[in-house]
């Protein structure tokens, strides 16, 4: 029997536990509250009054704590920042919950877990999503720019590589036809020094006759 364990298992292993109560931590900072079970309510209590004891110290050590369990630096930005301050005069008491009754389903219990006094702060987390989201489509197209220049300077570089070897296959015929050009002048030069050669001959011939 688990006679003085403390903490519920929850029907989960130690690992997928914690990253379930890191996940629900992180949407009830982002979203002011968030609906589950009355035992997983509880235990995500102790886990978010714990990393806002973290957020009201606000100092480098404190965020990096935080930063372990809650990955989202937006979220991290809005615990510090704004609702960190907002407790500055409450020694714990962070959260409440609120019974909702069953569930259809499984008619299991169903509670609201919420932060205290959320309805007098603003959604700072989803003016970061946005401008995040912002940021990001105004980088896309300087990336397709990106890409489009890359592409432009490949397709001139493969010009130039087709105009060298078109080059290249040119000159050699050019080569060639001067060879035999050559050639032919020398046949005819030697043609025409024999016909002078034979007519000086006959001139010899001619004279002696």
């Amino acid at each position: 029997m688990r006679h003085a364990k403390r903490g519920r298992k929850l029907n989960r292993t130690a690992s997928h536990k914690k990253a379930m109560l890191n996940n629900m931590a992180t949407s009830l900072f982002e979203h002011g509250s968030v609906r589950t079970t009355i035992p997983k309510a509880k235990e995500l209590r102790g886990v978010t009054e714990r990393l806002i004891t973290f957020a009201k110290r606000g100092d480098l050590h404190a965020r990096r704590q935080v930063l372990r369990r809650i990955r989202n630096k937006v979220v991290v930005s809005k615990l510090f920042e704004e609702i960190g301050p907002s407790f500055a005069d409450r020694n714990g008491g962070y959260t409440r919950v609120l019974k909702m009754g069953v569930r259809r389903g499984d008619s299991t219990e169903i509670c609201l877990i919420e932060l205290v006094g959320d309805e007098l702060r603003s959604e700072y987390a989803t003016q970061g999503d946005e401008e995040a989201e912002a940021t990001v489509a105004a980088e896309e197209p300087e990336a397709d720019e990106a890409s489009a220049e890359t592409e432009d300077a490949a397709e001139e570089v493969e010009d130039e590589e087709a105009a060298e070897d078109s080059g290249e296959e040119s000159s050699e015929p050019e080569d060639s036809n001067e060879e035999e050009s050559e050639s032919d002048s020398a046949e005819a030069n030697e043609t025409s020094e024999a016909e002078d050669d034979s007519d000086e001959d006959e001139s010899e011939e001619k004279e002696k006759a």
